[in-house]
């Protein structure tokens, strides 16, 4: 676009810019694809950029509900409770010395990946400790 034009956008424009701003694609690419400065897009497209992104994350949560609660979905219905009920997984070792005194209690985070740690050994024992109730 020419400098020093008056910039008028489309509407075909503002549905491609809440799509993409939706679909997470970052404004100065948005703006490259428009052959306009990142600044007149966000001067002009401001509404589209923050209710495409706003719309896209309510209906992605919506589906998640559906699945979480009506598609019978334990990895979705965990997922929504680990994100929005604050619920996480705590794995807590102790490791004592010979005495059976504590000398430092290790809280490991599921990765997902590894085996939980359930035993080890440093000059001393180590045991998983009882989950809390």
């Amino acid at each position: 676009m020419a400098q020093g034009s008056l910039f008028q956008p489309t509407e075909e424009q503002r549905r491609t810019v809440r799509a993409m701003s939706g679909y997470g694609v970052p404004h100065d690419d948005i703006a490259t694809l428009l052959d306009v400065d990142p600044k007149t897009l966000r001067k002009h497209f401001r509404r589209e950029l923050d209710r495409g992104s706003i719309e896209a994350t309510a209906k992605v949560g919506q589906s998640l509900f559906r699945m979480a609660t009506e598609g019978n979905n334990v990895a979705a219905a965990i997922f929504w409770m680990k994100a929005r009920a604050g619920w996480r997984e705590k794995h807590d070792v102790t490791v004592s010395a010979g005495g059976g005194a504590p000398l430092v209690t290790i809280y490991l985070p599921e990765n997902g990946r590894d085996p939980p740690a359930t035993e080890f050994s440093i000059e001393g024992t180590a045991t998983e400790a009882p989950d809390e109730d």
